[in-house]
């Protein structure tokens, strides 16, 4: 089931029922009437994110944090197959996976059923719902019972007052893993790590790079893709073309690798057809493993890419990064001393946090005002910066609280 689908299924069918299980909720707490304090020492927790390799990239700040201060805490994550890989790179936590299948609609019928029942089974304490948007994952919060069930607040999703017993407001302006970590400062006393963990792989994951690298060259990668989710965040293939001209002149010591999934593959392959003859561009998409890329963004002098999965693994091997944006602001992720970001701040950008459908309908404006110039001295700007080895964390805090709290109205 492709993503469009599921966007369309989440709206018409998720949004009605999680209006009709508010009723439900809300009378059981009146009833029950459950202790939801937050001051107590959590066993069994929850983290919930089904869309996103890099967001979940970025919560690894968040799931570092609860592990240091839930040391002897069970540690869950739900989500999907894709993010498997990326979970099991954080193997210091110890994070157990919870896996329901999207890839067509009886499967994830199934899937959430298996779910719910293993959650039925850990019985969680604590439940922390890192989606803003899905309707479904505010269901499966919901059937979890879990007894502290913390997610986020919009104005347009107000019948989550009624399923959550805590609420954190969204703010489409700070950094999305500051914004995670305000969750975990709901739990008194707990202090945050702010900085995003780089994912471990094992060490013959750098063999891999033997079949698209020659060994012992300086290269930099580039990723011309976006996930499904948002294709309108690619920067088009001539850009990438024109850009790809301009460094090979610009740094004659350097090779420059294509990278992608195996889906982007065939993408990937036109760009790089126009550089056939020349043995310094290679590409990568679709033939390395999820650890071979780890392995190739880790040895990388420098990655230009899109506003997508990479980008956030880039942000955090601390890589000098020169992220493109246009759909999605780069206060949410270039606000890193790595990244350079180049945004054009069109009237309907940010448009990602308020429509499922873009109003440019694909025809991505601001991407295509990205020119190739700009982009070659944001590269260079992060090169100049590779020597700073510390990143400045955006900290919402005063005093230990944590602001924009909405109180439990169950």
């Amino acid at each position: 089931m492709n993503t469009r689908s599921q966007i369309v299924l989440d709206q018409k069918i998720g949004g009605l029922l999680c209006y009709l299980l508010r009723f439900w909720v809300r009378l059981g707490g009146m009833v029950l009437r459950i202790n939801h304090r937050l001051d107590r020492p959590f066993e069994r927790i929850v983290v919930c994110k089904f869309k996103g390799m890099g967001s979940i990239v970025q919560a690894s700040a968040l799931l570092n944090s609860l592990r240091q201060n839930y040391p002897q805490a069970e540690l869950y994550f739900l989500t999907t197959p894709a993010n498997k890989g990326i979970l099991a790179s954080f193997g210091s936590l110890k994070i157990q996976t919870l896996l329901v299948d999207d890839r067509s609609l009886w499967a994830l019928i199934a899937g959430t059923v298996r779910a719910v029942i293993s959650l039925w089974r850990i019985r969680p304490q604590l439940y922390l719902d890192l989606e803003v948007y899905s309707n479904y994952s505010s269901l499966v919060c919901t059937l979890s019972c879990a007894t502290n069930r913390i997610g986020f607040y919009k104005s347009d999703k107000e019948y989550r007052s009624g399923l959550y017993t805590h609420l954190m407001y969204y703010n489409i302006k700070a950094p999305i893993s500051e914004i995670y970590l305000q969750m975990l400062r709901l739990l008194p006393g707990k202090p945050g790590y702010a900085a995003l963990m780089a994912p471990e792989f094992p060490a013959n994951a750098a063999m891999e790079l033997g079949k698209v690298l020659p060994a012992g060259v300086s290269y930099m990668v580039i990723n011309p893709n976006a996930s499904d989710l948002r294709l309108e965040r690619r920067w088009g293939p001539n850009s990438f073309k024109a850009l790809i001209g301009r460094l090979l002149v610009i740094y004659p010591q350097h090779y420059f690798v294509f990278t992608g999934a195996h889906s982007e593959s065939e993408y990937v392959a036109g760009i790089c057809a126009s550089f056939s003859a020349e043995p310094r561009v290679l590409n990568s998409a679709g033939r390395l493993s999820l650890n071979g890329l780890f392995a190739l963004l880790n040895g990388a002098q420098a990655v230009i890419t899109n506003d997508t999965g990479p980008l956030h693994l880039a942000l955090a091997y601390r890589k000098p990064t020169v992220g493109l944006f246009g759909p999605c602001s780069p206060q949410q992720y270039g606000q890193m001393e790595s990244c350079v970001a180049v945004y054009k701040n069109v009237y309907c950008s940010p448009c990602v946090h308020e429509f499922s459908i873009p109003p440019c309908r694909g025809n991505n404006t601001c991407m295509q005002l990205i020119e190739v110039e700009e982009v070659l001295q944001a590269l260079s700007e992060a090169l100049h910066r590779a020597n700073r080895k510390e990143q400045t964390p955006f900290i919402y805090q005063i005093d230990n609280q944590a602001l924009g709290f909405v109180d439990n109205r169950n």
